[in-house]
């Protein structure tokens, strides 16, 4: 597995060789720097560690400056672990190394990406499982229009069963969504524009995975 770090720029759209309006996410993939390599040796499985993203070195732990200074760079915010990497990389993935983009993903590519979803803090069942609510506003039910109903039973078992889907915080979870085409890649600029939408607000991390 393959991939690369990056941080979502915003959504456009585009139009195809056919004339459809294709919406899309444009991604700063990368440049990535390998901050570490593991091999079955060592650590008992094979790995490549990527760190994206400059850091304040005052705003780093002091074991994190030594490890990214053991790999001849800079601090940096976001450092991800890709797990087998493909073979055909092999050399270019040495400690200290540069990763762009457009030596990992061609255009026409399928990728996965995986991000952060908005939080939308505390919300009913409604809005955070999609339930319809108790229904019409006859017979007393005035204020019960977006409420969830009946949660447990009666002097069995007593309880509301764990997993019981009710209100709570929505969002802010870890999301990946499969199979987006890679449309353009513009290497001068370690852009990437993605079919589809991607999980996380603008300016947030992504990783995308081939």
């Amino acid at each position: 597995m393959s991939g690369i770090i990056g941080k979502k720029i915003g959504m456009t759209s585009i139009f195809s060789a056919d004339g459809r309006n294709v919406a899309c996410t444009l991604v700063e993939a990368g440049p990535c720097v390998v901050t570490q390599v593991k091999n079955v040796e060592s650590d008992g499985y094979n790995a490549v560690q990527l760190s994206y993203g400059e850091r304040k070195e005052k705003n780093t732990p002091k074991p994190l400056i030594g490890h990214f200074k053991k790999a001849g760079t800079t601090p940096k915010q976001k450092v991800v672990e890709f797990r087998d990497f493909r073979v055909e990389f092999e050399g270019q993935v040495d400690m200290g190394k540069t990763v762009v983009s457009d030596k990992i993903f061609v255009e026409g590519d399928f990728i996965d990406a995986i991000g952060t979803s908005k939080g939308k803090g505390f919300q009913g069942v409604v809005k955070r499982h999609g339930f319809a609510g108790v229904g019409g506003a006859t017979h007393g039910q005035h204020n019960r229009l977006r409420h969830p109903g009946s949660i447990g039973a009666c002097s069995w078992p007593s309880r509301v069963f764990k997993g019981m889907r009710m209100a709570g915080r929505t969002g802010g979870n870890r999301v990946k969504v499969l199979n987006l085409k890679v449309l353009k890649i513009y290497p001068e600029k370690n852009l990437l524009l993605v079919s589809g939408s991607i999980p996380g607000a603008k300016n947030s991390f992504v990783i995308l995975e081939k």
